[in-house]
């Protein structure tokens, strides 16, 4: 691929009291052999250093972009605030405790260009709070429609592209929770998605798997299928049933 070429990914980031892991998020965008990039971090008010550490890398590199909100809003208000002052041909996200392998940006825009790709997904392997592999990938299916969406979110934010010029900007629901699957939801009624078998992100795990979260999501996984989807009573229920059972048998 001519670096002459390249086009450019503007890679979204939401930002909050991340100071723990923040360097290691950017430190794996640092490292990709793809180098048309800017990475937009948006910080939703925290209160540790994140600010500073990211600065620090901000001075070394103008490709990192960094904007502070005003008042704590939530994940997917930064998200759309960086996709705003996003200027790249495509959108990606990585999350601040979360990292891409060296690779990820090169092979991925390969395979949207190769075949004509507007909206893509890779595989990606769980890490535990340390960084360390405790032996899960969750792998890619090879095509979502949005039909088969509905059943239960197949993608993970972190390994999403999207093409601008294709879509336009599209931006996330101000929903504090599930905000990256309803915004799938929007793409795949445009055109579907696309898997890349190989493993390129690793996604940190730490405490999010109690119950009580649990329940927060599958109350705003309603709230998509109601109010954002316009789905009815009947069909709500049998997909918020459905994904409830995919999800149970995902545990045996």
């Amino acid at each position: 691929m001519d670096n002459n070429n390249l086009r450019k990914i503007s890679i979204i980031t939401p930002v909050f009291n991340s100071q723990k892991y923040i360097g290691q998020c950017i430190e794996s965008i640092l490292a990709q052999t793809y180098i048309n990039w800017e990475h937009i971090l948006v910080d939703d008010y925290s209160s540790d250093y994140s600010e500073a550490i990211i600065k620090s890398y901000q001075k070394k590199d103008a490709r990192i972009k960094y904007y502070k909100l005003e008042k704590n809003s939530g994940a997917g208000i930064a998200r759309n605030k960086a996709i705003e002052l996003a200027s790249g041909n495509f959108i990606a996200f990585l999350d601040s405790d979360d990292q891409w392998h060296p690779e990820k940006l090169k092979k991925q825009i390969a395979f949207m260009q190769e075949n004509r790709y507007h909206f893509t997904f890779t595989a990606y392997e769980i890490i535990d709070p340390e960084g360390n592999p405790i032996g899960k990938t969750i792998p890619s299916k090879k095509r979502v429609t949005y039909k088969s969406a509905l059943y239960k979110n197949p993608i993970g934010c972190l390994t999403v592209m999207y093409d601008v010029g294709y879509f336009g900007k599209q931006y996330m629901p101000s929903i504090r929770k599930r905000q990256d699957y309803a915004l799938w939801l929007k793409l795949l009624k445009m055109s579907d998605a696309y898997g890349l078998s190989e493993c390129l992100s690793s996604y940190r795990t730490g405490n999010q798997s109690i119950s009580s979260n649990k329940l927060k999501l599958i109350r705003y996984e309603w709230k998509i299928y109601r109010e954002i989807e316009g789905l009815s009573l009947v069909k709500s229920t049998f997909y918020l049933f459905s994904a409830i059972l995919i999800k149970l048998k995902s545990y045996f």
